[in-house]
């Protein structure tokens, strides 16, 4: 019942954070990979790779825009702007070093036109599936808002949806707004963490909401009288230990992914570890809290 209580501070906290975050992307902006904005893509491999730090170096000299990132035990992957073949043939030249030469794995240019189709996509995506939520949650709460006698018993069904898109909203804009804090180079993996974030942190929503559902029939069905804070409060004690232990188990591989496992995974451990934390705290203490509110309203 305390979450509900202090409801204005959980869901102050999130406002906060989510301003915060919009504020800097919008002002800082996101380092967008080649993914989405068009370039060249080149996996080297090396008998013995020299040391990171000595090839990225090396690289910089040429000024050319993009990265240079290890890729496995012998290979680095370097992303830049589009090429042309002198430029290709300078790019393997620098990235000779120390006397070990590279072998060219692959070569791949991204246009322009695919890059912004790609974007395009993933937006849409993203649209898609927060509709298709609403639709989903709609219907299957269609029965909550009233008991068997007519009585109202909470908000419309539609509105459960809504809070479960937008507390995925908040979801998505935290971490966004850390990796543009970060600078950290936002690229199609990172759309692939954002779009597990939103399954992973509506299906904690939906548990919440199905227990509340669950309690309202109950006390219908008994002729309970009970206020709705109370059945949201005590509905959120009921399945608050299940949702943060589940998300605590998904946070420790996460986090051994992000500090051990290869570089190429790296943006998506990060992303998805950052989403889950905010995913877990939204279901909690964003979603419900925003139904009492709602409710609240109705009955005035």
């Amino acid at each position: 019942m305390f979450i509900i209580k202090n409801k204005f501070i959980y869901l102050g906290i999130s406002s906060v954070l989510v301003i915060v975050s919009l504020i800097i992307i919008f002002t800082k902006g996101l380092n967008i990979s080649i993914d989405f904005t068009g370039g060249s893509v080149m996996e080297v491999s090396y008998d013995v790779r020299p040391d990171i730090a000595t090839i990225q170096s090396s690289f910089s000299e040429l000024k050319y825009t993009g990265t240079v990132q290890p890729f496995g035990e012998k290979n680095i992957i370097v992303k830049t702007r589009d090429l042309s073949e002198k430029e290709r043939e300078n790019l393997v030249g620098t990235l000779t070093v120390d006397g070990h030469t590279p072998k060219i794995e692959r070569f791949n240019s991204v246009g322009p036109s695919v890059g912004k189709e790609l974007r395009s996509k993933a937006i849409i995506a993203m649209i898609i599936v927060m509709v298709m939520i609403i639709l989903f949650v709609a219907y299957a709460f269609r029965h909550v808002a009233r008991g068997r006698d007519g009585k109202r018993l909470g908000p419309s069904s539609s509105l459960y949806g809504v809070y479960a898109v937008v507390a995925l909203l908040h979801d998505v804009v935290i971490p966004t707004g850390v990796f543009a804090l970060l600078n950290i180079e936002v690229n199609s993996l990172f759309i692939v963490g954002l779009l597990s974030i939103l399954g992973l942190s509506v299906n904690d929503t939906i548990v919440t909401f199905d227990r509340i559902r669950e309690n309202l029939r109950t006390n219908s069905e008994n002729k309970i009288a009970e206020s709705f804070s109370n059945i949201v409060g005590r509905s959120i004690t009921q399945t608050i230990t299940r949702s943060i232990s589940t998300s605590l188990t998904i946070m420790i591989t996460l986090l051994i992914l992000f500090l051990i496992g290869p570089e190429s995974t790296k943006v998506l451990a990060l992303v998805m570890l950052i989403g889950t934390f905010i995913g877990t705290y939204s279901s909690i203490f964003v979603a419900s809290p925003l139904l009492v509110l709602s409710y609240k309203e109705v009955k005035e």
